[in-house]
């Protein structure tokens, strides 16, 4: 299953997406958690951006 989960996302429009993932450090526990965004290529600048914020607004 996995095999053509992968296939797929390299062929057709699964190329035009990107996963991105940001390590949020909690304040309380100073554990890590990750916080993923699927985000199109045209716009990865503007989704790191985005996490950033995300990131931002939960330490606060």
């Amino acid at each position: 299953m996995a095999k053509k989960t992968v296939a797929t996302l390299k062929t057709g429009k699964g190329k035009d997406y990107t996963k991105v993932i940001t390590a949020v450090r909690s304040p309380k526990t100073g554990a890590y958690t990750f916080k993923e965004l699927i985000a199109h290529n045209d716009h990865i600048k503007d989704a790191v951006e985005a996490a950033k914020e995300i990131v931002a607004d939960s330490n606060a």
